[in-house]
C-alpha cells in the first residue's frame, strides 16, 4: 500500500515563533475540515526497563505549560508514568498529510484542576469512570455493566470525583510538525527547548 502525498511545503517562514501557537493553528485546521476525533493522540509510555506501551487518549486541555489528558490513576499508563514520567504523544492527522509528535514529561495535575473538568463530563462518563477498574482483568462484560448499574444507583444525583481519577499534563521538551511531501521529501520542523527558549530546526525526512 502506498499513498502519494501532494500537499504544499512547510517552510520555516510558515510557522509561528513558538510551538503552542503553531499547534493550536494546526488543531483548528483539523477541526475545520471535520476530522473525526481531531483531539485524539497516541500516548506512549514505558516501564523503567524500557518496555513500551501505547494507546489513544483525548487531549482535553492545552495551556501555556502543556497537553492535558485524564485517566484512572490505577491504569497501566498511570502506573508507568509514576515510574517513568518520560512520554511521547502523536497526533495522526493523516487526511491532512500531517502529524505532530511531542516528547515531554508527564505529571499529575491538581485535584482542583481535575474537578473543574470532571463536572463538565456527561453523567454516563462519570459513572463509567467509577465502574471501571481500568486495566484490571474482569470476568465478563456483564460484570462491568452490573458495576455501572450499581454506581448509578449509589449516586442517584451528583456523581463525585473519584480519588483514583484525574489528569496528567505533558510538559514538552520537543514538538515536531510533519507535513507529507511529494516523492517522500516530507517537511519536518522541530521545536526544541534549549535554556528556556524554543529553537526551530529542520530534520531530514
Amino acid at each position: 500500500m502506498r499513498r502519494r502525498y501532494t500537499s504544499t511545503r512547510l517552510l520555516e517562514t510558515d510557522v509561528a515563533a513558538e510551538p503552542f501557537t503553531q499547534f493550536r493553528a494546526w488543531l483548528r485546521d483539523a477541526v475545520s475540515v471535520g476530522l473525526p476525533e481531531p483531539n485524539a493522540m497516541v500516548l506512549a509510555t514505558s516501564t523503567p526497563d524500557g518496555i513500551p506501551s501505547s494507546r489513544h487518549v483525548l487531549l482535553k486541555e492545552l495551556d501555556g505549560e502543556g497537553f492535558v489528558f485524564f485517566t484512572n490513576h490505577g491504569s497501566q499508563k498511570a502506573a508507568e508514568i509514576a515510574q517513568n514520567p518520560h512520554v511521547s504523544l502523536c497526533f495522526p492527522w493523516f487526511p491532512m498529510e500531517r502529524q505532530v509528535v511531542v516528547g515531554g514529561t508527564a505529571t499529575a495535575i491538581s485535584r482542583e484542576e481535575s474537578l473543574a473538568y470532571w463536572v463538565t463530563r456527561p453523567r454516563d462518563s462519570q459513572i463509567g469512570a467509577w465502574a471501571s477498574r481500568q486495566s484490571s482483568v474482569i470476568s465478563s462484560r456483564d460484570e462491568l455493566e452490573s458495576e455501572a448499574a450499581s454506581v448509578a444507583e449509589r449516586f442517584a444525583e451528583e456523581v463525585p470525583l473519584p480519588e483514583f481519577w484525574g489528569g496528567f499534563r505533558v510538559v514538552p521538551r520537543m514538538l515536531e510538525f510533519w507535513q507529507g511531501g511529494v516523492g517522500r521529501l516530507h517537511d519536518r520542523l522541530r521545536y526544541r527547548r534549549v535554556d528556556g527558549a524554543w529553537v526551530l530546526e529542520r530534520l531530514a525526512p
